[in-house]
């Protein structure tokens, strides 16, 4: 035997890990998965925006997704993996690549949505054809969806039952350390493939340079988001049950970014939250409450894989005939921060600024649209899609319909939101509208939330004309709140 052929024969077959909603090395199953096969891992991302049915990412994920992958090519460096970027239809670029450099297997984290199942189930099969293993794994999700069901096997459609049932399977499986030590591949790749850069996916914005606000805001990647978690339980978990409903407070995790991501995941969150409770470090209620918001991500998560249309199709078949109103100067008030309601124009804005909005705005803004504007959901859910962090296809969506009262489980649409009041309970003084609404900041806290009812010399200390230097209102609350449940009762029967 030479000695090239003889080295032809020791060397060791790579395998392909491949990272897409799970960019993390730590509690990775799929990464671990591949360092415990011992044979050289090739980590690649595809940037896949050319298969069919695929959504694409918003200009704000788009953001976050740069700086995220630029994270994990560090980390993985450092581990001894290096990234490998490609470009295309991953359904032709998975299984050629497996192919031509010899793959004996290919790990991925499991997706959930109907278009990227699709994409999965072909290139699965595509490596079967090829001989080549296909090993898929749950990095996203507390349960898979076919796990949690009702008696008769159905899927949720209410989630308190929902909640019980996640509940009764104990916690989930502990999360898996980061590998020791991964082994590179060292194979050379053709242009063919699709090979790129993180700089060549033109992923940031540059014409305007928008995202300063996202830059103050957020640090992607694994670390970022273990930082986060860490200034949860030291701090923001103590009080999270009432605090979480106040924008004007420091009261949420601010997480949902990274676990979108998979920047941390959900079983390490888990965790760790239950450890500081036992450890009496949290308060028990607090820790309740925070799960049980996990638990809504994983609602909706469910939701999607069982209703793959989630964004686009009423979840209520009866609100198909709903008589929404088409207005794009009122929707582009909204979208501006521009409605003259204070508390839905500061969620706007910090929307804008930040990528991110308080959950409870969510809601107010949300129902505003909706209710008040009579605006289809889904002009709202393709605005949050495109300008949060943390758009995630069953969340935005699940919310947005939860909202509307055309969903699983949903708030009936007769409730309507009163920014006013709900500014009034959760703002009370007013110090996050004057955060994001700088032009009526001096009015005190008993007019912030309403300005038009302020008296003249009250606008005149706080150096306010309304309808310059801050927008009348839009829409009288009185008449749009008749007009939405008028609309309600042309489809209440059916």
């Amino acid at each position: 035997m030479t000695q090239a052929s003889k080295r032809a024969t020791d060397r060791q077959l790579p395998v392909i890990v491949w990272l897409r909603d799970a960019l993390r090395l730590a509690d990775n199953r799929a990464l671990s998965a591949a360092a415990e096969t011992g044979e050289p891992v090739l980590a690649i991302y595809v940037h896949d925006d050319a298969s069919p049915g695929l959504r694409p990412l918003g200009g704000a994920s788009r953001w976050w997704l740069h700086h995220s992958l630029a994270a994990l090519g560090r980390d993985l460096a450092v581990a001894g993996a290096p990234l490998t970027i490609l470009r295309g239809p991953a359904g032709r670029i998975v299984p050629e690549l497996a192919q031509q450099i010899g793959a004996t297997a290919v790990f991925w984290s499991r997706r959930y949505g109907g278009s990227e199942r699709a994409v999965d189930t072909a290139i699965k099969n595509s490596l079967g054809e090829l001989g080549i293993g296909a090993h898929s794994f749950n990095d996203f999700l507390l349960a898979e969806p076919w796990e949690v069901t009702t008696r008769s096997g159905d899927p949720f459609k209410v989630f308190t039952p929902f909640w019980r049932a996640l509940r009764e399977r104990g916690d989930p499986a502990p999360p898996l350390p980061k590998p020791r030590k991964l082994t590179t591949a060292h194979v050379s790749l053709p242009v063919s493939l699709g090979t790129a850069t993180l700089d060549s996916l033109d992923l940031l914005p540059t014409r305007p340079d928008w995202a300063g606000g996202l830059r103050e805001t957020w640090t992607p990647g694994e670390q970022g988001a273990r930082d986060r978690l860490t200034r949860l339980i030291r701090g923001r978990l103590d009080g999270y049950t009432a605090n979480r409903d106040r924008p004007d407070l420091a009261g949420t995790s601010c997480l949902s970014p990274h676990l979108h991501f998979g920047e941390i995941g959900i079983r390490e969150v888990w965790h760790r939250v239950v450890r500081a409770a036992a450890d009496r470090k949290v308060p028990h209620e607090d820790a309740q409450k925070f799960l049980s918001e996990l638990a809504w991500r994983e609602f909706s998560n469910h939701l999607l894989f069982h209703n793959p249309d989630l964004a686009t199709r009423n979840f209520q078949p009866r609100f198909d005939a709903f008589p929404w109103v088409s207005n794009r100067r009122r929707v582009r008030a909204w979208q501006r921060g521009k409605t003259g309601y204070p508390i839905v124009d500061a969620g706007m804005r910090e929307l804008w600024h930040t990528g991110w909005m308080h959950n409870r705005v969510r809601m107010i803004a949300a129902s505003f649209l909706i209710k008040h504007l009579l605006t289809d959901w889904r002009t709202g859910e393709a605005w949050f899609w495109d300008t949060l962090v943390d758009a995630d296809a069953a969340n935005n969506a699940a919310s947005w319909q939860w909202v509307a009262g055309s969903g699983a489980d949903a708030a009936p649409y007769f409730r309507i939101f009163n920014p006013v009041l709900q500014g009034r309970k959760f703002d009370p003084e007013g110090d996050y509208v004057r955060r994001w609404v700088p032009e009526i900041a001096k009015l005190p806290a008993a007019h912030i939330h309403a300005p038009w009812d302020a008296p003249p010399s009250v606008l005149a200390s706080a150096k306010l004309e309304l309808g310059r230097d801050y927008p009348e209102r839009i829409v009288d609350l009185d008449e749009g709140r008749a007009g939405a449940l008028a609309a309600f009762q042309t489809i209440k029967g059916a």
